[in-house]
């Protein structure tokens, strides 16, 4: 049997009505969204305020991670509709930042970079005055990939690390923590002037030294956004949560981040990598530390 949740796990309860006119609306565009598929416990806080992040290449991922709850099945073919669809969702709901995510699909040569850039083109063709940020997958280290997807002006970059390396062949066996980093930092390389974000969760074991370790990290490769959050097991056959990450010690990790230069940092227990995304999103990247910049 699972504990019971702590008070301050416990999510805005969302309004049926509101609920069921955004589905309504999301149903009729013919786009999914990150908030129902991966199962965001913010679901009833963003969609009562109208917000969505959209879930571009379909509902089906390549990769198996274990705390994630976006089903891992083969894939259907890309729809080259769909960044239009996207794009005329984002102005059906009239949103002024729009964040754009993806399944992994690794069954494609460019890990769907080129399909990405087009559906920030076609956002910015539909909302010209919209700010776009894209959380990516890790394109599996491909430099070109990351140039094509760049290329077509997000705003944000982001690309979560997720956990502790110590913890990836348990999480994410198929995913890379040093390529993740060189991803951000080869991101900073290609476009400096688009801020790079990235995200963890915690409560999967690790310690508050390697989570300090990871934001270090994370500067180095000059990340100038975070997100920290409390992993949840999305069913049964997810990984089940070591343990409850305290309020406290999130106000922690938060003063951590901010003390290494982090511009924007979101950590709570409820946070997630898209949450309150427009408060970093108007931000401009923040200078590397000195270990990045190769200085003494």
């Amino acid at each position: 049997m699972r504990s019971p949740l702590p008070e301050w796990l416990r999510p805005v309860a969302p309004k049926a009505r509101q609920l069921a006119t955004m589905g309504r609306r999301l149903a009729d565009s013919g786009v999914y969204t990150v908030c129902q598929t991966a199962r965001c416990p913010n679901i009833g806080e963003c969609f009562g305020r109208g917000n969505a992040t959209f879930l571009i290449m379909g509902n089906l991922c390549t990769r198996d991670c274990r705390f994630c709850a976006v089903e891992h099945a083969r894939p259907l073919p890309l729809d080259p509709a769909e960044p239009q669809r996207i794009a005329e969702a984002a102005r059906f709901l009239g949103l002024s930042y729009v964040v754009i995510t993806s399944v992994t699909r690794d069954d494609l040569p460019d890990g769907g970079a080129a399909h990405f850039a087009a559906t920030v083109a076609s956002v910015r063709n539909t909302l010209p005055d919209a700010q776009v940020e894209v959380l990516t997958s890790d394109f599996q280290g491909s430099a070109e990939a990351l140039s094509t997807m760049l290329a077509a002006g997000p705003n944000v970059f982001g690309h979560n690390v997720e956990t502790v390396p110590r913890l990836y062949p348990m999480a994410r066996p198929q995913a890379s923590y040093s390529r993740s980093l060189d991803l951000l930092q080869r991101a900073r390389t290609i476009a400096p002037e688009v801020p790079t974000k990235s995200g963890l969760m915690v409560g999967l074991g690790e310690t508050e030294e390697e989570v300090l370790e990871l934001l270090r990290d994370l500067r180095r490769a000059g990340a100038s956004a975070v997100t920290i959050g409390q992993y949840l097991q999305p069913t049964r056959a997810h990984l089940p949560a070591v343990d409850y990450v305290t309020p406290q010690a999130f106000q922690r990790y938060e003063q951590a981040a901010l003390a290494l230069g982090f511009a924007h940092v979101l950590s709570g227990p409820l946070v997630r990598s898209s949450y309150h995304a427009a408060e970093a999103g108007l931000r401009r990247p923040a200078g590397l530390p000195s270990e990045a910049r190769g200085e003494e």
